[in-house]
């Protein structure tokens, strides 16, 4: 399938846009790095001064707090960040406190992280770092305060590229990509232990879960961007979607019925039930990162010029609807009723 001729917005399958911009915030620290929104707020990473910003998303304000670092990576659970910073003396993983912006603990670290994740309770954050080849997730416990490793291997110029938890919790994949290809390494979260490798090809981007599927970005020089549907069951890719361009991130929302992609001067809007692009979202500055809302009401999406654009995000339930309408077996295969006959005179 090939999504790269559409251009500008496209109605989704409710007759309206997927997403409408209601403001554009500036936040003034150079270009964002990374957005993460946690339901107490949505955490902004500004590397060029070593702080981040916490927007508030009932009032639409924006506080700026100083970090240990340059802040690299960001996630968020209900009223917490955890914030990945490096500097010349030590690398952290940050707790931050999103009603204040307070840093409420750190967690030294072994070397640069390259992605996170937290887990669905929010009480554990993977780290993935890469040292000379060498890839490793750092496992931080925020309730016991102790940090483990799991080793993923090494190869030449290796390094992880995304992070994610699936939503039980008991499986961690990672994106790995070095100079003989890409793979996802797929981890069981209670053993720390490697499950399996599943060789994708092309250099990474992000990913995203979908049930029992996982989304695979990829980007190439042959067909540019691109996102792999791999079925977790079978370890196959089921189906591929052509976007073109240079995309670098993708967002799922939370009823997994649409997936945000940012592009070089777009973002993209995937419906993951048709696997057909909806929406090409523009900004007034190069998109740099996207985040949603917990309950996917509201897309955040920073550009390098430092602004943040709020957009609201319509519902999805016509087209869960529809897709469950034209699926279900039982709708599917229900006779139509008899009409009626008149009775004999």
């Amino acid at each position: 399938r090939s999504a790269s001729d559409v251009t500008g917005a496209v109605l989704g399958a409710a007759g309206q846009n997927p997403a409408v911009r209601e403001c554009e915030l500036t936040v003034g620290r150079g270009p964002i790095g990374d957005v993460a929104a946690g339901g107490a707020g949505v955490v902004l990473t500004n590397p060029a001064d070593d702080t981040v910003s916490i927007l508030d998303p009932v009032t639409l304000s924006i506080t700026t707090h100083l970090v240990p670092g340059e802040p690299v990576a960001a996630v968020a659970s209900g009223d917490r960040a955890f914030v990945a910073t490096t500097s010349e003396d030590e690398d952290l993983l940050s707790v931050i406190d999103l009603a204040d912006g307070s840093v409420t603990s750190t967690f030294p670290l072994d070397c640069g992280v390259t992605a996170l994740a937290v887990s669905p309770d929010g009480k554990r954050v993977y780290a993935g770092r890469d040292d000379e080849g060498r890839v490793a997730v750092a496992v931080v416990d925020t309730v016991t305060q102790r940090i483990a490793t799991v080793e993923l291997g090494s190869g030449p110029a290796a390094a992880i590229d995304a992070l994610r938890v699936d939503p039980t919790g008991k499986r961690l994949i990672a994106a790995v990509t070095d100079e003989r290809g890409s793979q996802l390494i797929i981890v069981d979260t209670e053993t720390a232990r490697v499950r399996r490798v599943v060789p994708v090809g092309s250099p990474i981007r992000d990913i995203a879960h979908v049930g029992s599927a996982v989304y695979v970005l990829t980007s190439d020089r042959v067909v540019g961007g691109a996102v792999q549907v791999i079925d977790l069951s079978t370890y196959t890719v089921t189906d591929t979607v052509t976007l073109g361009g240079a995309p670098t991130q993708l967002a799922m929302s939370p009823d997994l019925a649409r997936a945000y992609v940012v592009d070089y001067d777009r973002v993209t809007v995937l419906c993951t039930l048709r696997l057909e692009v909806v929406e090409s979202l523009s900004l007034d500055g190069r998109p740099s990162c996207v985040a949603l809302a917990a309950d996917g009401a509201r897309l955040y999406a920073a550009d390098y010029c430092g602004a943040v654009s709020v957009f609201a995000v319509s519902s999805t339930i016509e087209e869960l609807y529809t897709q469950f309408v034209a699926t279900d077996p039982i709708i599917v295969r229900a006779p139509r009723a008899r009409e009626l006959q008149p009775a004999p005179a």
